[in-house]
Order: structure tokens, then C-alpha cells, then sequence
């Protein structure tokens, strides 16, 4: 699994309807509701701060959660739609999907780098250039993978891995079809420097045939 699945806390709302969301707001509560898995819909709110924070927090509409609702089974959820105020853009209404352990969703998941002393490039004093932390991929809720490994051994300075040299958990795919860098192994800014210097003399010294015209 992807590291421990957050907690994410809701209380049951018991009213529905505008009023009811209107009411929750005032209570400074953000109501949503929980859909899916061959369930009855579970009306639900969030504190404001709460939701507010984890938004902030980045790809609250890509982390899967195991939702707590007093009175109800614990359920593996995942945000479909958080619905905002189109004049202050803050959340006024949030939709989560509980999931079988066979559906796909896509999540975002850590890379992790190994062999680095492996690595030629890095032993002449190459610097690991991180493109990628993080990888977005299909994968199934009830198998999760903890990490996508890349093996940076045998890599020199000017390498790069994309996701096409990479093996993927089974059962995984990436959510985007294109060949990305996920890192690469670049050149010392020391190194570089003195590589660019030389390649400004060589521009600077003139061949003999620009000797000749010039007398």
C-alpha cells in the first residue's frame, strides 16, 4: 500500500435539501454527500477549516481516504467534485465515491531512487535532477503500491530515465500516454561552467583561412 491511507473525519448531517446546506454552512460546516457502492447516499459535512486545510494541502481530489462517520463502517472514499462559490472560490459542497477494492482510480505515487552509488554519473560528481517525486497512475483501490522504484546504476552525467524505461507495479499504468523524464543525471555546475568557458574560446579563436583575410 501507498503508506498509511489518511483518516478523514465527516459527521452524518441529518437534514438534506438547501435549507439543510445552508444551515450547515452558517454553522461554519461544509456539507457533501458519500455515493456508490451499491449504498444508500450518506449526507455528510466537514468542518471549513478542516476541508480548507486539506485542500491547501494539494491532490485532495486524487488521495484515497478512509472516511469515519460516527455510527457507520469505516469506507475507502475518494473525492469526485468539490463544488465552490464562483465569487469567493471557497467550498460549498463536496462529493466522495466509496470504492470496491477493485476499482480504478488514479493516485499519485512516490518514486523512489535506488543505486545511486551505483551510478557513475554520481561518482564524478553528477547531481541527481528530481523531475518527478511523485507519479500519478491507475491503480486498484484494494492494491495500492507503496512506491514506483527507479535503479539509477550504470547512469553517467547526462542521463535521464522517462517512464518507459521504468517497470511499473502490476497492474498499474500511468495516467499520462506520453514518454516523460521522470529524473536525470546532470553535469556539476562546476564542470558546466568550465565546459562553457571552453566552448567561448574555442568561438573566440580564429582559423587560419580568418587570419589571412584579416591581413
Amino acid at each position: 500500500m501507498a503508506g498509511e491511507i489518511p483518516d478523514l473525519h465527516a459527521q452524518e448531517r441529518t437534514g438534506t435539501g438547501k435549507g439543510a446546506a445552508r444551515a450547515a454552512r452558517r454553522a461554519q460546516l461544509v456539507p457533501g454527500i458519500v455515493f456508490g457502492g451499491d449504498e444508500d447516499p450518506l449526507p455528510v459535512q466537514i468542518p471549513y477549516n478542516v476541508l480548507i486545510k486539506k485542500l491547501k494541502a494539494g491532490r485532495f481530489k486524487s488521495t484515497l481516504f478512509n472516511l469515519k462517520v460516527d455510527g457507520h463502517d469505516d469506507v475507502r472514499v475518494i473525492c469526485r467534485d468539490v463544488q465552490r462559490d464562483v465569487v469567493k472560490d471557497l467550498p460549498t459542497h463536496f462529493d466522495l465515491m466509496r470504492l470496491r477494492r477493485s476499482t480504478k482510480i488514479n493516485l499519485f505515487i512516490p518514486v523512489e531512487f535506488i543505486g545511486e552509488e551505483d551510478a557513475p554519473g554520481i561518482r564524478r560528481g553528477g547531481v541527481l535532477t528530481v523531475v518527478r517525486s511523485e507519479i500519478e497512475l491507475i491503480v486498484t483501490a484494494g492494491d495500492i503500491p507503496q512506491s514506483v522504484t527507479v535503479d539509477l546504476s550504470g547512469l553517467d552525467i547526462g542521463d535521464s530515465v522517462s517512464i518507459s524505461k521504468v517497470t511499473l507495479p502490476a497492474g498499474t499504468r500511468p495516467t499520462i500516454d506520453r514518454d516523460f523524464i521522470i529524473c536525470s543525471i546532470s553535469a556539476p555546475s562546476a564542470l558546466q561552467a568550465a565546459d562553457e568557458e571552453e566552448e567561448t574560446e574555442a568561438a573566440e579563436v580564429p582559423t587560419v583561412g580568418e587570419e589571412a583575410e584579416e591581413d
